[in-house]
């Protein structure tokens, strides 16, 4: 609750700052903030919502499809010091190289379609949960294995009830660091020869319709899409990781002497 309190102290700051701003500067670049929700609200019932559909779309597809390949391979680089050694001279190489300058690239080879804005997306997440996940199973202690092995553990037990759930935290901090990105790089993604997406929406109005409220509602559009995509990852972490999450407020147990 203190928590859901604080952000609505923070938007009602941030609001009043952007209203301040706006009458300071009286230009049509810079409408008010009640003129560009009212707006907001108008242009959902219009073509808002189909644009915001089309990102959304892009953003999970390519969250999903990096889900589903790189952890499994975080898992088995950091469950494998030969594989591990193979693979990670080419992960140092393309890991810290901004995906934004392979756009153009993918551009020419998927086309303007979904393809390629949910390949860049991909992209960008699949070396940080890659990295993340594999840096995690390596720092697990070695005894804990010895334990399980002495039981009777397969590699794949091994994978399922010690790697996977270890590994968690790693994989929705990595998707927590990437959304921002992911989104930021979906905008730049739907400059490029489509008619759908936010960015397209927010380029069009901005730039070529000279619609000013309009412009700044696909931002706040996009900026709620990647709000959205922040605090899903909290309640997913809050699910699937309880072992995090203590009641702080509870009490110590009493001592009696």
């Amino acid at each position: 609750m203190k928590k859901r309190r604080d952000l609505l102290l923070a938007a009602l700051g941030i609001f009043l700052v952007w209203q301040i701003i706006a009458m300071l500067v009286n230009l049509p670049i810079l409408p008010s903030p009640v003129i560009v929700i009212r707006t907001f609200f108008v242009e959902l019932a219009g073509g808002l919502a189909y644009h915001a559909l089309a990102s959304i779309w892009r953003v999970v597809a390519g969250i999903l499809a990096a889900v589903l390949t790189a952890v499994p391979a975080g898992l088995v680089l950091g469950g494998s010091s030969r594989l591990n050694r193979l693979f990670s001279p080419i992960i140092y190489l393309l890991y810290p190289i901004p995906k934004v300058v392979f756009v153009p690239i993918i551009l020419l080879f998927l086309g303007i379609g979904d393809a390629a804005k949910i390949m860049i997306i991909f992209l960008i997440l699949f070396f940080q949960i890659v990295v993340l996940v594999r840096d995690q199973v390596t720092a697990l202690p070695p005894q804990l294995f010895q334990s399980l092995r002495s039981l009777g553990a397969g590699r794949r037990a091994l994978l399922r009830f010690v790697y996977l759930p270890a590994s968690l935290p790693a994989i929705l901090t990595a998707l927590r660091q990437s959304v921002g990105t992911a989104v930021a790089v979906l905008y730049i993604a739907e400059l490029f020869a489509t008619r759908r997406g936010l960015g397209y929406y927010i380029y069009l109005n901005g730039s070529t319709l000279l619609n000013y409220p309009a412009m700044y509602a696909g931002v706040i559009a996009m900026s709620l899409l990647g709000l959205g995509l922040y605090f899903g990852v909290d309640w997913l972490e809050k699910i699937l990781c309880p072992w995090k999450f203590t009641d702080e407020t509870a009490s110590p147990p009493r001592t009696t002497s």
